[in-house]
């Protein structure tokens, strides 16, 4: 892709505790807007990891997350929807192990979307081996806010049903897509 297509790509990030519908919602928008999203890349490192995971294995799902993200600005011409960012693996790291490397943090202030999505924990928990905090989601929720104000990054809060969860999500998208500047 050329400088000038790149420009005209809009990034849409999707960020929020686990279990709280980001890849549902990164497969419904990649279908509603004909486009591509970008997975998490945590899930599949964790699913061949031979051992428990360390805070300093987080530098690493950062590295993939990025390279990945990286890869389909290359291949997408409108729109790339980002199941996952470097936010979450920062918002993880601190939680879980109290601190976060430098290089996330840095990455994490100049990372750069054009619509950013928090989904809320309204959504039934559903057990999974990668899942940690069933019971703190609402606490984490708090962290991602305070997080992307202090980043002053403007977000749309996704909660309700599927299909509301849905219509705001477009219509967070649509509205940039409208009125949004770069």
């Amino acid at each position: 892709m050329n400088p000038a297509e790149q420009s005209k790509l809009i990034k849409v990030a999707i960020v929020g505790p686990e279990c709280t519908g980001k890849t549902d919602l990164s497969k419904f928008l990649a279908e509603h807007y004909h486009t591509e999203w970008v997975p998490e890349y945590a899930r599949g490192f964790l699913d061949n990891l031979t051992r428990p995971y360390k805070k300093e294995d987080l530098l690493t799902i950062a590295h993939g997350q990025q390279r990945i993200e990286n890869e389909w600005t290359h291949f997408t011409k409108n729109i790339l929807i980002c199941d996952t960012t470097l936010l979450v693996i920062k918002v993880w790291s601190e939680f879980k192990f109290g601190e976060c490397d430098p290089e996330i943090v840095k990455n994490v202030q100049e990372s750069k979307y054009d619509v950013t999505l928090l989904t809320y924990v309204d959504v039934p928990w559903e057990d999974d081996p990668q899942r940690e905090q069933p019971n703190k989601r609402e606490e984490l929720y708090s962290i991602y806010k305070k997080e992307l104000t202090a980043l002053d990054t403007s977000f749309t809060e996704i909660k309700g049903e599927k299909e509301t969860r849905r219509q705001l999500a477009v219509e967070a998208i649509e509205s940039f897509l409208k009125n949004g500047t770069r």
